[in-house]
C-alpha cells in the first residue's frame, strides 16, 4: 500500500475474505477509501479555483522563479496576450522582445510595465509578481493587466479639465475687453467724424482700438473652437455597412482628392463588415485623416478593413504622404498640438475622443518610412 501511495497510485484492493488478514485488510482498504476521498476533493478544490481563475479578467501566469517553464495560465493570460497556449516564457519572444523582458523580470520577483502591439492593437500591460513555494520548489505568480484603456481615459479626462480651466479663463479676460474696445471704437468713429474729438490722434486711437478688438475677437473665436472638445456628443449608434461609410466619405472628399492629384482606393480582408456605431462621427474621423493625408503631400490613400479572431474590427488609413516623425507620434494627438502652420490641432485629439465614445481608440501604428498607417479599433 505505501509503494502504490508514494507512486500516486490508489487502484489497489485488499482481500476482505481471507481469515487471517481479514481485519487488517478491511482496516487498509478503509484507509485507501478516505485518502481516495481526500484526494477527490482536492481535485474538486482546484477544478473550483480554477474555474474562478478564469472567469476574472486578470491574467495569471504561474512559471518557475529560476527558469522560463510557464506552469499555469487562466483564459485571461491567453486572451490578453493572444495565445491559444503558453508553456514557456520563450514564446512571448514571438510576440515582443520587450513583452518577454517584462515577463522574465516579473519572475524574478520585480514588477514591470511594457508596451506592446499585438492582435493589430496597442496594448499597455502592467505585471504584478508574488513569490510562492509549491512542492518544495519556488514559483512565481504573475498577475497582469491590459492598463490601455485606463490610461487613454485619464489622459482625456486630464485634458478635458485643462480645456475647461483654458477656455473659462480666456472668455472671462477677453470677453470684457472686446466688448470695452469694440464701444470705443463707435465711439472715436462717431464724435471723431463730428469734430466733438479735437486732436489729430484720433485715427490712430481709433486704428489700435480695432486692432484690439479684432484681436479679442480671434481669441473668443479660438476658445469656442477648443470648448468643442468638451462637448462631444453621445454617439447615435446603429448598425451600418462600413462600405457604405467609405462610399460616403469618398463622395465628401472626392474634389480635394481630386485637386491634390491624389487618389484613394478601400479594400476588404474579410466579407461583410459591419459596425454598430454613428455613422456621422465615423465620417468625420475618417474625412480628418484623409485631408491630413493630402496636407502631407500623399499621392495615394489606401482605406483597409479585417475582422480579428475576437470579433474585433480594426480599419487602417494609409497614405504615402510625409510622415510623422518618431518624436512626434504621442504628440500629434494632444489639443493644441499641430504640425501644419495653418492647423488647428483640434482634429486628431478630436478624433481619438470620438473612438473612445465608441469603445474604441486610434493609434499611429507607423509615422516613418514610405507609409503612415492610421488605426482605427472598434471593440
Amino acid at each position: 500500500m505505501l509503494d502504490a501511495l508514494e507512486d500516486n497510485e490508489t487502484n489497489f484492493r485488499f482481500r476482505e475474505d481471507v481469515f487471517w488478514n481479514r481485519k487488517l485488510n478491511m482496516t487498509l482498504n478503509r484507509i485507501k477509501t478516505l485518502y481516495s476521498r481526500e484526494r477527490e476533493l482536492l481535485h474538486e478544490q482546484e477544478r473550483y479555483y480554477g474555474t474562478m481563475l478564469d472567469i476574472v479578467s486578470t491574467g495569471i501566469l504561474v512559471s518557475e522563479t529560476s527558469g522560463n517553464t510557464v506552469t499555469y495560465t487562466n483564459s485571461a493570460a491567453l486572451r490578453l496576450l493572444g495565445l491559444s497556449s503558453l508553456s514557456s516564457l520563450r514564446q512571448l519572444k514571438n510576440i515582443d522582445s520587450g513583452l518577454y523582458g517584462a515577463f522574465v523580470s516579473a519572475s524574478e520577483g520585480k514588477e514591470a510595465e511594457v508596451t506592446f502591439i499585438n492582435d493589430m492593437s496597442s496594448r499597455t500591460m502592467y505585471l504584478k509578481p508574488a513569490i510562492a513555494v509549491i512542492g518544495g520548489h519556488e514559483m512565481t505568480i504573475i498577475s497582469f493587466n491590459d492598463i490601455s484603456r485606463s490610461m487613454n481615459d485619464m489622459e482625456a479626462e486630464s485634458w478635458t479639465k485643462l480645456v475647461r480651466v483654458l477656455t473659462h479663463e480666456i472668455m472671462n479676460t477677453v470677453t470684457p475687453i472686446y466688448a470695452l474696445s469694440d464701444a470705443l471704437v463707435r465711439y472715436a468713429d462717431k464724435y471723431g467724424h463730428s469734430g466733438k474729438l479735437a486732436g489729430a490722434g484720433i485715427p490712430d486711437l481709433k486704428a489700435s482700438l480695432e486692432t484690439i478688438s479684432s484681436s479679442a475677437k480671434g481669441l473668443i473665436r479660438f476658445a469656442d473652437t477648443y470648448r468643442s472638445l468638451m462637448h462631444i456628443p453621445e454617439p447615435s449608434r446603429q448598425v451600418v455597412w462600413l462600405r457604405d461609410i467609405v462610399n460616403r466619405v469618398m463622395k465628401l472628399t472626392e474634389h480635394q482628392i481630386s485637386e491634390a492629384g491624389a487618389k484613394c482606393v478601400y479594400s476588404e480582408r474579410s466579407d461583410d463588415i459591419m459596425l454598430y456605431a454613428d455613422e456621422g462621427q465615423i465620417s468625420q474621423i475618417m474625412v480628418n485623416l484623409i485631408r491630413n493625408a493630402l496636407q502631407a503631400g500623399a499621392s495615394t490613400i489606401e482605406i483597409s478593413a479585417v475582422i480579428t479572431a475576437d470579433e474585433t474590427v480594426v480599419v487602417d488609413v494609409a497614405n504615402d504622404g510625409e510622415p510623422v516623425p518618431e518624436e512626434k507620434r504621442e504628440e500629434i494627438f494632444i489639443p493644441f498640438y499641430t504640425t501644419k502652420p495653418s492647423g488647428s490641432g483640434i482634429g486628431l485629439s478630436l478624433s481619438r475622443q470620438m473612438m473612445r465614445k465608441h469603445n474604441g481608440t486610434l493609434l499611429l501604428l507607423s509615422g516613418t518610412g514610405s507609409r503612415t498607417v492610421f488605426r482605427m479599433i472598434f471593440r
